[in-house]
């Protein structure tokens, strides 16, 4: 009989003295089958890093202790053209295994000391999008490390066949917006009688603007048709990388002429960043749940499957 964990954890966005805590109460052991707070690194760096820095180089350097890494670049479609599409429930499911990741286990997601707040919250997306009971956004890992919690480095260990088994999940597909979809709201866009669906990029105003190359070659810049400009930066302590406070965020958004009666879908490069901003509308509880949804491709899709001609890649004088 499985037991209950010892300390649970109760918003989406944690504290370093929150998620401190409930490892302190939720002592992991190699032969225990009681729910676990396990850390989750999502580390992950864009393909034109500078300083060619990987999520796993990272991860290994330095890590919070008993943290496990999702690979963002590893579990994904692979038979998908795009980086970074949701994989199939069943290889989600075969990836958690690997991982040593269970349904019960209370996970808490976080990025690079870096970056800050960048990646950790589409992994969080993805195992909402899974039906993921147990799920949160540390706030931050820079933070974790300045606050002086302890941390680790080297090479982890296999996770124990058989203790980690991780049963195929039911998708949430209301969370999720496909092509398809994107694709009759750009062309409906500013037509009489349109729904008003609101698009949020994460991607730099530069990008967005069409006045600063993608960091993929070949990739045209610009944005959807109606989308706003809320780049990822805009959201973020310029200090510490932390997702602002909730209040700030809300004023944030309302001066976007963001209307929280209407549908809203975040977008960015590859679908990693378009997470910060569900995840700020979260926090700064904006919008109604139901009606916050992710394009899964976002720019890199739409890019590459709709021209200018049709007036579908927009960019500013």
């Amino acid at each position: 009989m499985t037991s209950s964990r010892a300390f649970s954890l109760h918003s989406y966005i944690v504290t370093p003295k929150e998620l401190a805590q409930a490892l302190k109460k939720n002592i992991p052991t190699k032969i225990s089958t009681s729910p676990r707070v396990v850390p989750l690194c999502a580390a992950w760096f864009l393909p034109n890093d500078p300083q060619g820095r990987t999520g796993h180089q990272v991860f290994t350097n330095k890590r919070i202790p008993s943290a496990r890494f999702f690979d963002i670049d590893a579990i994904k479609d692979h038979d998908s053209k795009y980086p970074h599409m949701l994989p199939t429930k069943e290889s989600f499911a075969e990836a958690m295994q690997q991982i040593g990741i269970r349904k019960d286990d209370e996970i808490v997601v976080y990025d690079t000391e870096e970056l800050g707040i960048f990646s950790a919250p589409r992994v969080g997306w993805t195992f909402k999008v899974f039906g993921h009971p147990g799920v949160h956004i540390l706030n931050n890992f820079r933070l974790w490390v300045e606050e002086g919690y302890p941390t680790e480095s080297g090479e982890i260990a296999a996770a124990e066949e058989g203790l980690s088994h991780y049963p195929v999940p039911n998708v949430d597909p209301g969370k999720v917006v496909r092509f398809g979809e994107m694709k009759d709201i750009a062309k409906d866009y500013g037509k009489e009688g349109a729904e008003g669906i609101q698009i949020l990029d994460a991607r730099s105003e530069g990008r967005w603007a069409g006045s600063e190359p993608e960091p993929r070659p070949g990739l045209p810049s610009g944005h959807v048709p109606g989308s706003f400009s809320l780049p990822l930066t805009e959201l973020l302590d310029p200090k510490t990388g932390a997702l602002l406070p909730g209040d700030d965020l809300r004023r944030i958004f309302e001066a976007k002429g963001i209307d929280p009666d209407k549908p809203i879908i975040s977008s960015c490069g590859t679908g990693v960043t378009a997470a910060v901003i569900d995840a700020a509308l979260n926090e700064a509880d904006y919008g109604q749940v139901n009606n916050r949804r992710l394009y899964d491709g976002s720019w890199t899709e739409w890019a590459q499957r709709v021209t200018e001609a049709e007036g579908l890649i927009r960019r500013t004088k």
